[in-house]
């Protein structure tokens, strides 16, 4: 059973690896009003999401960390090579790219922790940091941190306990210095990284349930592509948009079947228990329709 909470574009949110990430999961994927209740999700395998706020409205987003658990989840190995390289990182020179590859690099730290490769985990880490002081946010990832982290080899609890507070700290830095856009682009890049990590290992492991994750990322696009038109600013900014819009209409072509059951209430809790169900059907053809269009963005972002 799973707790969603509000909470403001996340800088943390962005990896999911906070134990307590202020999530939501709509049954159709677009905005709502911010709830005053907490809302309870009974199907523990059910998609978590990064919730993040655009005035009065409320977009979610799932975390590129769930879709690693889920990878593990249905058996596949850990395959390194489906990473991005630490040895482009010194050609990433923008603060666009920069923060973009800040949100693949740390996907690939959640999929790393979850599968528990220390010295590949100390090497992505010692990038995330890297591109997090050039960033300007290098505080919440001191020695002091890459020190702790590396004596907590082994156990993985404790190395996401110890990312998700430095993130967190990140977080509270880039909201304190308006720095919202920035968020947003590494909330892009993760998403970009977990639907890559998904259409890759689908392709020889089509698995139901990483199929219906892939397929649930047509709401969650759309909620991206909201996002990111609020802060277009550059010609970078407008040749991601046009990516992301025409893998939207690739998108289009998934097909969406929702099986309705009323929620329970518990008024003097103020908790609502979700117990409706949704599922994405993907087809082959359309799995590697969006597994090139994705594999080509991807390129552009990491190249």
């Amino acid at each position: 059973m799973k707790v969603f909470k509000n909470r403001e574009l996340s800088f943390l949110a962005i990896f999911g690896l906070g134990l307590a990430m202020a999530t939501m999961t709509g049954c159709d994927g677009g905005t709502k009003d911010t709830p005053e209740e907490e809302i309870l999700e009974d199907d523990t395998d059910s998609m978590q999401s990064s919730m993040f706020k655009i005035g009065n409205s409320v977009f979610s987003i799932p975390s590129p960390f769930q879709t690693a658990l889920l990878i593990n989840k249905v058996e596949a190995t850990y395959k390194k090579d489906i990473l991005n390289s630490t040895a482009n990182l010194p050609s990433y020179s923008t603060r666009f790219k920069k923060a973009l590859n800040l949100g693949i690099y740390g996907a690939d730290l959640g999929y790393i922790t979850v599968y528990d490769v220390p010295q590949d985990a100390i090497s992505y880490l010692n990038s995330v940091k890297k591109l997090a002081d050039e960033l300007g946010v290098s505080s919440a990832f001191d020695e002091n941190t890459i020190k702790r982290f590396e004596s907590n080899i082994g156990n993985r609890d404790s190395l996401l306990s110890l990312i998700s507070v430095a993130y967190r700290a990140s977080d509270t830095y880039l909201k304190n210095n308006e720095q919202n856009d920035v968020g947003a682009l590494i909330l892009a890049g993760g998403w970009i990284e977990g639907l890559y990590f998904s259409t890759l290992i689908a392709k020889t492991n089509p698995h139901s349930e990483l199929l219906n994750r892939i397929g649930e990322q047509k709401h969650s696009l759309e909620n991206l592509i909201a996002l990111l038109r609020d802060y277009n600013a550059s010609s970078e900014y407008d040749a991601l948009l046009k990516e992301l819009v025409e893998l939207a209409y690739d998108f289009d072509a998934v097909e969406m079947h929702y099986t309705y059951e009323k929620p329970t209430v518990d008024r003097d809790k103020k908790v609502t228990h979700i117990r409706s169900k949704s599922e994405a059907i993907v087809s082959q053809e359309l799995l590697a329709k969006i597994g090139e269009r994705i594999e080509k963005l991807r390129g552009q972002i990491t190249g």
